[in-house]
This record gives C-alpha cells, sequence and structure tokens, in this order.
C-alpha cells in the first residue's frame, strides 16, 4: 500500500474518532451544567436514556459518517469504521474521568450499553453511506437528536421501583451464637473479606455495624470505608429468629471521592430501603437469610437493576461470608477453603 494513503488513512480514522468522542463531550459536559439542571432537573448527570443511550449512538454515527466521507472508497477498511465508534466512546470516557467529570463505578456500569449502541449507531451511518452516500443525515441533524430527545425525556416521570435482593448462607452453629454476631458485628479486617469484583472498581468495604441497644428502637450505625454510613432503625426484634431494620444512608456526609453523584445510596437515582436478617433452625446448625429492599429510579430500570442487584448481591454475601466464619470459628469448626465461597449455595 502507497505510505501517503496509509497515512492518510490513518489520519481519517484518528480524526473522525476525534470528532466522535468531541460530540460526546459536548453533551456530558451540557449535562452537569447550571443552565441545562434549572431547565430539566431530572436529566442532570448520564443515567438518562438520553445520555446511556442516544448520545453514544450519534457519536458512533458521526464518527463512521466523517471517516466514509474522508477516506476514499479504495482505502477503507471495514474493522476500521466498525471499531470506530467504540474508540470515540473510551476517548470520552477517558476525558471524563481524568476531569473528574466521572469516576471508574459509574464507567463500568454504563460502558456496556454506550458501547453498544455507538456500535449500532456506526452501522447506521455504514448503511446510510452506502445508499445515500453524502444525502445522508449530516453531524448537524444527528447533533440536534440528543437535543430533541431530552426534551421529550424531561416530560416522563422517573418510576420509583422497589427491587428485592435475598441471599442466604448455612452456618454450623447454634442460633444463640449467630444472632450474637448479627445484631451487631464488630470491625472487620480486610483480611477477613474475600477479594471482589466490586472493590476493583472502587466501592467501599464494610467496616463494622454497632448497635446502640438491644429491642425494638435500637439503632445500628453500618459503617464502610470511605466515610460511608447506614443509620439502621430495628422495627422487628425476635431474639434468635429476626431482626429487621429501616436504612438510611447518611447522604449528605459521603465524600465526594467516595462515591461519585450518579451511583450516591440515598441519592436521585438508587436507595436502600430496608434490611433483614432471618434465622432458619436446621438440625446442624442455622441457615442465615439476609434480605434488602432498595429503590431504583431511572429510565433504564431494567438495566441498572442487573448492575444495583449485583452489587447488593455482593455486599450481602461479602457479610454473610464474615458472619459464617466468625460463627464457625467460635465454636471451633472454623470454615475451610471450599465452603469459604461467597457463592456457595445454601443446604437445603
Amino acid at each position: 500500500m502507497n505510505p501517503k494513503f496509509s497515512r492518510a488513512n490513518q489520519i481519517s480514522a484518528s480524526l473522525s474518532v476525534a470528532l466522535g468522542a468531541f460530540i460526546g463531550l459536548i453533551f456530558r459536559g451540557a449535562m452537569d451544567s447550571n443552565w441545562l439542571s434549572d431547565l430539566y432537573p431530572k436529566l442532570t448527570g448520564i443515567l438518562t436514556l438520553t445520555f446511556l443511550a442516544i448520545v453514544p449512538l450519534v457519536s458512533g454515527y458521526i464518527t463512521v459518517r466523517n471517516y466514509l466521507r474522508t477516506t476514499p472508497p479504495g482505502q477503507q477498511r471495514w474493522w476500521r469504521w466498525l471499531f470506530l465508534p467504540w474508540l470515540a466512546v473510551l476517548l470520552t470516557m477517558a476525558v471524563s474521568v481524568a476531569i473528574k467529570w466521572e469516576g471508574i463505578i459509574c464507567l463500568v456500569f454504563a460502558s456496556p450499553i454506550m458501547l453498544t449502541t455507538a456500535l449500532l449507531g456506526g452501522l447506521l451511518a455504514r448503511l446510510l453511506w452506502g445508499r445515500l452516500q453524502r444525502r445522508s443525515p449530516g453531524t448537524i441533524v444527528a447533533f440536534a437528536l440528543p437535543l430533541l430527545l431530552i426534551l421529550v425525556e424531561n416530560h416522563i416521570p422517573l418510576p420509583n421501583q422497589t427491587r428485592t435482593v435475598e441471599t442466604a448462607i448455612f452456618v454450623h452453629a447454634p442460633a444463640v451464637v449467630v444472632w450474637d454476631n448479627i445484631k451487631s458485628v464488630r470491625a472487620i479486617s480486610s483480611a477477613e473479606l474475600p477479594s471482589s469484583w466490586i472493590y476493583t472498581i472502587g466501592f467501599p468495604r464494610p467496616v463494622a455495624a454497632t448497635l446502640s441497644h438491644d429491642g425494638i428502637g435500637g439503632v445500628r450505625n453500618a459503617g464502610f470505608t470511605g466515610g460511608l454510613v447506614f443509620t439502621e432503625s430495628v422495627y422487628r426484634w425476635e431474639p434468635l429468629q429476626d431482626l429487621a431494620f429501616t436504612i438510611r444512608a447518611n447522604t449528605a456526609t459521603i465524600p465526594h471521592t467516595t462515591l461519585d453523584d450518579h451511583v450516591t445510596i440515598g441519592g436521585a437515582f438508587f436507595d436502600v430501603l430496608d434490611g433483614e436478617y432471618r434465622l432458619e433452625s436446621r438440625p446442624d446448625g442455622i441457615l442465615l437469610h439476609l434480605t434488602s429492599h432498595q429503590r431504583l429510579s431511572t429510565h433504564l430500570n431494567p438495566y441498572a437493576a442487573l448492575w444495583t442487584e449485583a452489587v447488593v448481591r455482593t455486599i450481602q454475601e461479602q457479610i454473610l461470608f464474615v458472619i459464617r466464619n466468625r460463627c464457625e470459628h467460635t465454636i471451633g469448626t472454623e470454615a475451610s477453603p471450599l465452603r469459604a465461597q461467597t457463592q456457595q449455595e445454601p443446604q437445603p
């Protein structure tokens, strides 16, 4: 291949990626701007259908259309127009993290849907270019699409959906030992917690849960690393059987370095409502259940629920893992490596 042609192709691809990323950054900056927040308070941040799905679709479309427009047909490579949209979205994400618009947690959650819709946008651009060439919708028309959809989405109320996460683990210990280890949880060392993907992407680790006094009305303060604290008020107290409590995240005191605004617990999009430990007696121990309810309020609840439930389930499994190990260690039957897996299925 002529080196001049190869270099020109590379420049065309790079400029196309930069253009697509620039479009994404324009919308990302606009969605956190003061004037847009005042006009459309429901759309502040990235947890919207417009930003998660439509903006990357438009970014992918503009990237591929510009590549096809600036690259002679004989020099176009299918793998470029297929994957350039991903590069544009990834560049948008990288810049957003670098200038602290987003945290790693948010981008991990958003990346699957953003990369998928960006690819679809690129495929759409290739399809329309093959049929219409330069008469296919251009950058200005594509840029206007998210602006129109913002107006529509702003008038769609955010739903309040309650989700339930149930976990359980079998504990070879008597009920009195299990009860003592759930009503309050002494300080958890990092060595007691197995590694997990949620910690890798930045979620806080559980630290301890202190109880003000036994009985209904008792207050548990459940702390996590990074200054994340939940106030849990006991409303059901059945010793050796059932402990249930409401949960309130102390949102105002959570440092911004712990969780960004889009995944803050107790924020506009997500909250944990209550929790319950239930002890089910078995001949050789206790089947310990931990159940919680969460509020989810986004225009993409089915997608968001995949992530929120995975995170909550993992946290619950981690806490049950610690409780089980402590209980069994207390009675001299410390868990074996095989039983130390947090995904262990409860015994029937």
